[in-house]
């Protein structure tokens, strides 16, 4: 495999209207890769759209729609069959987090993140990796995070849910292996983003220093243009050897660290 040429090719990203997914439509855009933008906040969508368009000259499609209900990925690939648009690479990048003791959170609100989190990715990658296999050179990005690599006190669904996003993208790695698709679990850590924003506290971040968003989209853009792409890739040095190190200690004492880490701050 060789770099890949996104020229006369549409993606798909979920999550698009800010932070990473708004970084991912950037630079695919900058690549030459027409766009199908997706999330709920509609006025953010059509100004990104109207931007990409006007500076890079690509078609950019924009669809409002809330991804954590059951049947996502069915209910976006009907719209995108709707408009006649033929997407080869689909980058799920919606989520978000909670923070705070679990017994202490809001148990709908807990649905919604796992709604979002994971049956989300399941349901769009099922939905779409059947053409994305068809193409010959199709992409499939899901966004992981450095919290799948340990348990994270304070945000244990969160982390739980990047630990399955993980997991099930380096499974479809192998599967997929010989046909054309490049798959690819990419895991940002504290990254500049309106993520904190949701969470209510930096202090989930763990005093970490964070990337920008296009530090992370070059991380993954870059490992997709490998000969031979990984199943997987962690965007920051530190980052990575954190997650390496965390392999020769207890399991015991990684989440005892983790957990002074992402406690919350006082003043």
């Amino acid at each position: 495999m060789n770099a890949v040429d996104y020229r006369g090719r549409t993606t798909l990203i979920t999550g698009a209207s800010s932070g990473l997914g708004a970084e991912f439509a950037r630079q695919m855009a900058a690549r030459g890769s027409g766009l199908v933008l997706v999330a709920r906040r509609e006025d953010r969508l059509k100004e990104l759209a109207g931007q990409l368009s006007a500076t890079h000259g690509v078609a950019v499609e924009t669809i409002t729609m809330d991804l954590a209900v059951d049947g996502s990925g069915e209910l976006l690939a009907a719209e995108v069959d709707r408009r006649g648009i033929k997407v080869s690479a689909v980058i799920n990048n919606a989520g978000f987090g909670t923070y705070g003791r679990f017994h202490e959170e809001d148990p709908q609100r807990l649905r919604q993140e796992v709604g979002l989190d994971v049956m989300a990715v399941v349901d769009i990658s099922r939905a779409f990796i059947g053409r994305l296999r068809a193409h010959g050179e199709g992409v499939l990005v899901n966004v992981a995070s450095m919290a799948a690599y340990q348990p994270v006190p304070n945000m244990a669904v969160y982390a739980a849910t990047k630990a399955f996003v993980l997991s099930f993208t380096e499974a479809l790695w192998q599967e997929n292996r010989g046909t054309g698709l490049r798959v690819l679990a990419l895991s940002p850590g504290a990254t500049k983003t309106e993520f904190f924003d949701v969470v209510g506290t930096e202090d989930a971040a763990g005093g970490t220093r964070m990337q920008t968003s296009e530090e992370v989209v070059r991380t993954a853009l870059k490992a997709l243009d490998r000969k031979n792409p990984p199943p997987s890739v962690i965007s920051g040095g530190m980052n990575r050897v954190m997650a390496f190190a965390g392999r020769f200690a207890s399991r015991r004492t990684v989440v005892r660290m983790v957990d002074r880490m992402s406690a919350p701050r006082t003043a």
